[in-house]
C-alpha cells in the first residue's frame, strides 16, 4: 500500500500564505499526474490545482478560484509535490489532498489529508 506524506496545513490569518508539501514513495513519480483537491464541510471535493506528468509537459491547472493566489509544483528528484497559496481567504479553509495519479497503469493515490483554516 503506497501512502502519501502530506505536511504544511495549519492556522493563518487572512491574507497569509501556507505551503503544502507532499512525497509519495513510488517508482517514476515523474509520470504521475499530481493535483491537490479540498473538501469544506459539507461541500464535496473539488480539484483546486493539478501538474501533469513530465511526459505530457508539466502543465498546471487552477480553479478559477485559487488561479493567481496558489501555485502548484513538483520536484521530480524528490518524488515531491507543493501547493504555494498566497492571500488566502476564510473560503479557502478545507481539509487538503493531494492526489497521485498514473493512468496508463491504472494507478491513483491519496494522501490522508491535512487541514487548512483561514480566520483572524
Amino acid at each position: 500500500q503506497v501512502q502519501l506524506v502530506e505536511s504544511g496545513g495549519g492556522l493563518v490569518q487572512p491574507g497569509g500564505s501556507l505551503r503544502l508539501s507532499c512525497t509519495i514513495p513510488v517508482t517514476f513519480f515523474s509520470l504521475y499526474t499530481m493535483g491537490w483537491y479540498r473538501q469544506a464541510p459539507g461541500k464535496q471535493r473539488e480539484l483546486v490545482a493539478v501538474i501533469t506528468s513530465i511526459t505530457s509537459g508539466g502543465i498546471t491547472d487552477y480553479a478559477d478560484s485559487v488561479k493567481g493566489r496558489f501555485t502548484i509544483s513538483r520536484d521530480n528528484a524528490k518524488n515531491t509535490m507543493y501547493l504555494q497559496m498566497n492571500s488566502l481567504k476564510p473560503e479557502d479553509t478545507a481539509v487538503y489532498y493531494c492526489n497521485a495519479n498514473y493512468r496508463a497503469r491504472a494507478l491513483d493515490y491519496w494522501g490522508q489529508g491535512t487541514q487548512v483554516t483561514v480566520s483572524s
